[in-house]
């Protein structure tokens, strides 16, 4: 900053203008500073990040499709089951089979999640290696 004064005349008046050249100096350098500092800074662990693909899912007779309703109910390939349990024993009868089935497992987008879990907890109970959902892709725009 500058402070200047005019000398001569009878005016002595203070001329109060701030010289702006230093702090765009200053400014210029810092941003160079940070431009150059910034990609050094941020590290990142190399990861190589799984790509999404969208297969078709290849419907098979001999995969098992179960599907959870919105009240919560459980179906075996559209068939109602009674409980649980039943659940629970025709996994363990499709768990022993070499090779084994896929589960594609179908909930509803308003079923509580507790009873998808339920599912999941059963196909792992009996053993069951693969398991999948199906899921309606978004609409294109």
């Amino acid at each position: 900053m500058a402070l200047q004064l005019r000398s001569g005349g009878n005016d002595d008046e203070v001329i109060a203008s701030i010289n702006t050249t230093p702090l765009v100096d200053v400014m210029l350098v810092l941003l160079i500073v940070f431009l150059i500092t910034i990609p050094m800074v941020t590290q990142t662990v190399p990861l190589s990040l799984p790509k999404e693909v969208n297969l078709p899912r290849q419907t098979q007779p001999q995969n098992i499709e179960i599907s959870v309703d919105r009240e919560g109910r459980v179906y075996w390939n559209a068939q109602l089951l009674a409980d649980h349990a039943a659940l629970v024993e025709r996994l363990k009868l499709e768990g022993v089979k070499n090779p084994q089935p896929e589960v594609q497992v179908r909930g509803d987008e308003k079923t509580r999640y507790e009873v998808v879990g339920r599912v999941i907890h059963a196909c792992q109970r009996a053993g069951i290696a693969k398991v999948g959902f199906v899921i309606e892709p978004p609409p294109k725009s």
